[in-house]
């Protein structure tokens, strides 16, 4: 299987597990049957919100959703049985470096759940602690050899924090490390996972604020042959004027493919819901509405005519 991917791909994200249980429900623990049950209905509420968008002229075939084998119930299947992209995370939730989900298990659970995508979320910062960077690319070679071995495709979630000497060189302003800094720490961040014998298909990535900044990191992600791999833009929970802006600064930039959105998309929706303020269905479509607005920004951006 070629290294890449060649369409466009808009994913609707919710496989946050440990934020996700004690942000809306408040449970600090290994949640019960009973918990595990109230946190898997408010998921499927969200992959509600992603049935509507579909009905409302979102195409199936490039539109899918990430969502988690813990509280993901009959969702992987759903999404499968209406022909949507399937993603599903392999890391532990809430960890500061990458370690697997399920230990030596990770394959098995691959492979039963047969996602389009295998996603893994890693911090890394090229600066940080070289032990743990330098651990977590072994764990993720592994991983990476193991996926493209069966001839599956490899998502992988970039995230660069601020190491307190970077904060501190831009007075502690994090707007100005995210503009001045962060772009071509997630240059080199891309480069060093490269050369430690990781191959990824798509790049999860945050948004930057220019569009040359965009150019730089798909020149990256696709250097040494990786002609077909692609970059999506993650939302950051961040409101919708920023992820608009990001998005349009990628979306003309050959190699972007779409997004990965989450938070920005259902968690005042969803909230609403679990407050009792609003109906069920009306979560679901203001989800809807939400996710389409995106895809709409993407494609004006890109010069294409929006989805209805």
């Amino acid at each position: 299987m070629q290294l890449g991917y060649d369409q466009k791909l808009y994913i609707l994200a919710f496989d946050h597990r440990g934020s996700f249980q004690k942000k809306f429900f408040g449970i600090d623990r290994e949640p019960d049957p009973e918990q595990t049950a109230m946190i898997a209905d408010a998921k499927h509420l969200i992959f509600e919100g992603m049935l509507q968008a579909v009905a409302a002229g979102a195409d199936p075939s490039i539109t899918g959703v990430l969502v988690d084998e813990q509280f993901g119930s009959t969702i992987p299947e759903e999404a499968r049985a209406r022909g949507l992209k399937l993603a599903m995370p392999a890391e532990r939730s809430g960890q500061p470096y990458f370690d697997f989900q399920y230990g030596d298990e990770f394959g098995a659970h691959i492979e039963r759940c047969d996602p389009d995508f295998t996603k893994v979320l890693v911090r890394y910062n090229p600066d940080g602690e070289l032990e743990a960077n330098r651990d977590q690319l072994a764990k993720l070679r592994r991983l990476s050899d193991w996926l493209h071995e069966r001839e599956r495709r490899f998502l992988f979630e970039l995230l660069v924090p601020a190491e307190a000497l970077q904060l501190q060189s831009v007075g502690g302003d994090v707007e100005r490390y995210d503009s001045e800094l962060r772009p071509e720490l997630m240059r080199r961040a891309i480069a060093e996972i490269q050369d430690g014998g990781i191959e990824v298909d798509v790049w999860k990535i945050e948004g930057v604020d220019e569009r040359a900044d965009c150019e730089m990191l798909v020149a990256q992600a696709r250097s040494g042959g990786r002609d077909g791999v692609a970059c999506v833009v993650l939302g950051r929970g961040a409101d919708d004027t920023k992820v608009d802006h990001w998005l349009a600064q990628a979306a003309p930039v050959e190699g972007f493919a779409g997004f990965a959105i989450g938070r920005s998309i259902w968690w005042s929706p969803l909230k609403s819901y679990v407050d009792g303020k609003i109906e069920r269905i009306a979560g679901a479509r203001r989800i809807a509405e939400n996710f389409l607005r995106f895809v709409k920004v993407y494609e004006r951006a890109e010069g294409r005519a929006p989805v209805a």
